[in-house]
């Protein structure tokens, strides 16, 4: 299979036109092409994508499964990238008033390496490019945008405000473009490829459930896990490098992201098995004599944490961390306490070093479930996940799911 880079963007633009319009004569006059130009790029494209994309008869063409699909994909790839463009581009005075339709592959292939790489050393190096077809890249798009999107700084670059946004856009269209070649790889051989942000809720038991069923029933695939607080993942989701984020709910979705709920949590206070208010059930002044072990500020965690003392002084915090892993050692050897989710630590509650103190906080239940954006159109391996998801979700509410190792 291709990627995203090797397929024609005025060819792909056109795609959608000929499935409006019926007529390949009326869709390379829109994108101002021959129809001779337009026909052998068709052409080229079924070649490259391994099957037919339109069925051509007297009365005009129409569209294959794989041509709607890749319509479909390109109609939302190019919203992107134009939505994009002009919001990036909007202080240019010179640019072009449709400067997505002038974009080449090669032009956004260099520019989102050079954004990644932070120079042109190191988007040579990812590419394989040279160096002048890097700046020359680049430089077309500042001219057809008539704006700058990258500043030198010492030996590297750093993308303008009109930069960040319009690589955002290139992300997000480049991430259609792909989607729509791993639906066709995913169609004829079970592969497919998922991006996931996990926050620590989410890698106790649910995430690894689901994924394990995956994997069995689409071994050819690849789930890349991401691990990380919200803060972190956030904006890599906005960006289109990340399908989803699995964790704790915020109350609000940011603007231009939804919410879906997968189960409820209810977290607790966890010490070492030994710790001084083991086995009892503690008034709040109690547990504010032992420090603490708290999420960062502004997290759902840390807003549980405050909620549990209210008025009563804060006790000491020497530890802010998001790392489970990190917060199970500190606490098997000290007397502080946390707030985590019982399933964070149900290995360690089994084998006698940590334990619960106290009942459930009545005040913490968090809602757990998965963060995408708004406009996120899931690929069959992507929606298989999600349905897997579920489905684990419901067999924790019913206690089937059994216990994963983080």
């Amino acid at each position: 299979m291709p990627t995203p880079y090797d397929l024609n963007l005025r060819h792909l633009r056109a795609l959608d036109l000929i499935v409006d319009l019926g007529s390949m004569s009326a869709a390379a006059q829109a994108v101002n092409l021959t129809q001779p130009a337009l026909t052998q790029g068709l052409a080229k494209l079924e070649r490259q994508l391994g099957r037919p994309l339109f069925d051509r008869n007297p009365d005009g063409v129409l569209p294959t499964e794989a041509g709607l699909l890749i319509a479909g994909r390109a109609r939302a790839a190019f919203a992107h990238l134009g939505s994009a463009a002009r919001a990036a581009l909007r202080g240019g005075s010179r640019g072009f008033a449709r400067p997505e339709q002038l974009m080449t592959a090669t032009q956004l292939r260099a520019y989102l390496a050079l954004a990644d790489a932070g120079s042109f050393v190191g988007a040579a190096t990812a590419t394989g490019l040279s160096q002048p077809a890097l700046h020359r890249a680049v430089r077309d798009l500042e001219q057809i945008g008539g704006v700058a999107l990258v500043e030198r700084r010492g030996r590297g670059v750093q993308l303008t405000e009109a930069g960040r946004r319009l690589a955002r856009g290139v992300r997000l269209a480049i991430g259609e473009i792909g989607a729509v070649i791993a639906e066709l790889d995913d169609d004829e051989q079970g592969g497919g490829i998922v991006r996931i942000g996990a926050m620590p809720m989410a890698r106790a038991r649910v995430l690894p459930s689901a994924i394990a069923a995956f994997q069995r029933g689409a071994p050819r695939a690849t789930v890349d896990i991401v691990e990380g607080s919200w803060r972190e993942l956030v904006e890599p989701l906005h960006d289109g490098v990340l399908d989803m984020m699995i964790g704790a709910l915020r109350d609000e979705p940011p603007p231009g992201l939804m919410q879906t709920p997968l189960f409820e949590d209810r977290l607790v206070v966890v010490g070492r098995a030994g710790h001084p208010l083991a086995g009892r059930a503690p008034t709040v002044d109690q547990l504010a004599k032992f420090g603490w072990i708290i999420g960062r500020a502004g997290t759902p965690l840390m807003a549980h944490w405050q909620k549990l003392f209210g008025t009563t002084a804060a006790p000491l915090a020497p530890i802010e961390c998001g790392s489970v892993l990190v917060i199970r050692g500190v606490l098997a050897e000290s007397d502080l306490l946390t707030l985590l989710s019982p399933d964070q630590v149900a290995l360690e509650i089994a084998t006698g070093i940590l334990t619960t103190i106290g009942q459930p906080l009545p005040h913490g239940v968090r809602t757990i479930g998965i963060t995408s954006r708004a406009d996120w159109r899931p690929t069959r391996a992507q929606r298989r996940l999600i349905d897997l998801l579920e489905t684990a979700a419901q067999d924790k509410n019913s206690g089937k799911l059994m216990l994963a190792p983080q």
